[in-house]
């Protein structure tokens, strides 16, 4: 993978790995984390995927050997709402903090596949946890939808939200492949790819709205 590929992994090493770390920093040396934080932040603006690079060197000189596409999706569940600003939106009115609510709560429901893949009974369970956060990001979106001025921004929305649907049927159909194949890897990616397209919504309605 180079720098700029545009893949789930890259685009949540900084809010997910990163800005954590940072936020550890602070406590012993705000000046230096924050600074720390500016910078990175810039640098991933100016030239997506470098945060990326700069982890699997990090990983390659210490001959540390970690599926990341695992371990970025389980540190999904643990980032907090600072570490995920650029995903969340300022707007008071309640069609604005319900999809707040519903797009952290996908989320933190897909970080917890890691864990609970290998035990089919709650595994199914979460499935199906899965299915009705979808519904009801979706349903919150469309509530969202009003809110936005102008044909083009409500257009680019709902070309987001069919970007979304199209990649919560991949991860269908990739569930039902793990049944048959037992490919737990493939559904980290198909999970970490939600989680992208979910930031993508959120993303573009601030953009339009904010």
């Amino acid at each position: 993978m180079t720098m700029g590929d545009e893949t789930p992994v890259t685009s949540l090493i900084l809010p997910v790995l990163i800005r954590p770390i940072l936020s550890q920093l602070e406590r012993r040396d705000v000046v230096a984390s924050q600074t720390l934080r500016a910078a990175l932040t810039k640098t991933e603006q100016a030239h997506p995927g470098l945060t990326y690079d700069l982890v699997i060197g990090i990983m390659r000189k210490g001959e540390i050997n970690v599926n990341m596409n695992e371990s970025i999706l389980r540190l999904q569940g643990a980032a907090s709402d600072t570490d995920l600003i650029e995903y969340r939106l300022n707007r008071t009115e309640d069609a604005f903090q319900e999809l707040n609510k519903k797009s952290a709560s996908l989320k933190r429901i897909l970080s917890r596949i890691p864990d609970e893949i290998t035990d089919r009974k709650t595994f199914l369970e979460t499935i199906k946890e899965i299915a009705s956060a979808i519904k009801k990001l979706l349903d919150a979106v469309n509530e969202v939808v009003g809110f936005i001025p102008g044909t083009s921004g409500k257009q680019s929305v709902e070309q987001r939200k069919k970007e979304f649907v199209k990649y919560s049927k991949k991860f269908s159909t990739t569930l039902k492949e793990y049944f048959k194949e037992g490919q737990a890897n493939a559904v980290f990616i198909s999970a970490l790819y939600l989680i992208h397209q979910t930031n993508q919504i959120m993303i573009t309605v601030k953009n339009k709205c904010e």
